[in-house]
């Protein structure tokens, strides 16, 4: 007998300011895990109540104070959570844990990597590129079924940025970025749900930037929020939706949530 899991992943761009649109999306859509990134907390002042007094009542916290910090809360079992230090300097950008189903899941916040692409005038953009490099190297010995979320800041396909030739050299869609990605998603055969469900050519867009004073009239937005999974998860996935309209909320992220759900 199956039964259906759905996944949420969405970079939240600090917790606490945003907890009313969290509780809106939680209660709307009912996924049974979120993954969120940039938290923006240090893991004693995370909002617990809010998400026990919902349901939610299994909260796994690698925070950071004002910046960075991940968190999976869920309302199914978890259990031996990991944290790797894939910026090789403590920064609070990686949570994994195994779920009874025998999935793994891991949640990622990739660097954003600065403004200049180009790693001697801007060592931003290199913790960038090691960084994936790093998560290339655990990619090649993830053996487990796994699905892989987060903010990866790098939006891979020109059908995922509102103009591949203006951003061809704006970093998060330079071409070293780019298959520093396509290198990463090689190293285990992992498969793009997003574009498993929306095939390019098709726009497909989880981030606007703030300094867009109308997002909804020019659509400059980038794809940089993905969920992967090993294609033995891949197999079961059923749905998968980008919530764009969260992105017009009260006080909303910069990103929008997507939700990948699973006949398990």
């Amino acid at each position: 007998m199956s039964t259906t899991l759905k996944i949420a992943s969405w970079n939240i761009n600090s917790i606490r300011a945003r907890t009313e649109i969290v509780e809106k999306f939680l209660t709307e859509q009912s996924p049974d895990i979120l993954c969120l990134q940039e938290t923006k907390v240090c893991d004693g002042d995370f909002p617990e109540t809010l998400f026990r007094r919902l349901g939610y009542d299994r909260i796994i916290i690698c925070g950071q104070r004002m910046h960075h910090g991940v968190a999976i809360i869920s309302r199914v079992p978890m259990r031996e959570d990991e944290r790797f230090d894939w910026q090789a300097n403590g920064e609070a950008r990686h949570v994994g844990v195994r779920l009874d189903c025998g999935i793994r899941l891991e949640n990622v916040y990739v660097p954003a990597g600065g403004d200049i692409p180009d790693r001697a005038q801007n060592p931003k953009f290199g913790q960038k590129l090691d960084f994936i490099e790093r998560m290339t190297r655990w990619s090649e010995q993830c053996g487990a079924p796994t699905v892989l979320v987060g903010d990866f800041n790098v939006a891979p396909l020109e059908c995922d940025v509102w103009s591949h030739k203006q951003l061809l050299n704006v970093v998060s869609h330079t071409p070293v970025e780019v298959e520093a990605l396509a290198r990463l998603q090689q190293s285990n055969g992992w498969i793009d749900l997003g574009r498993h469900f929306v095939p390019a050519p098709e726009r497909l867009f989880t981030w606007w930037s703030y300094r867009s004073p109308d997002w909804t009239r020019n659509d400059r937005g980038r794809r940089l929020d993905h969920m992967w999974a090993t294609p033995d998860v891949a197999a079961l996935a059923t749905a998968h939706d980008v919530f764009k309209p969260c992105r017009s909320w009260t006080r909303p992220s910069d990103h929008v949530p997507l939700m990948t759900e699973f006949s398990i």
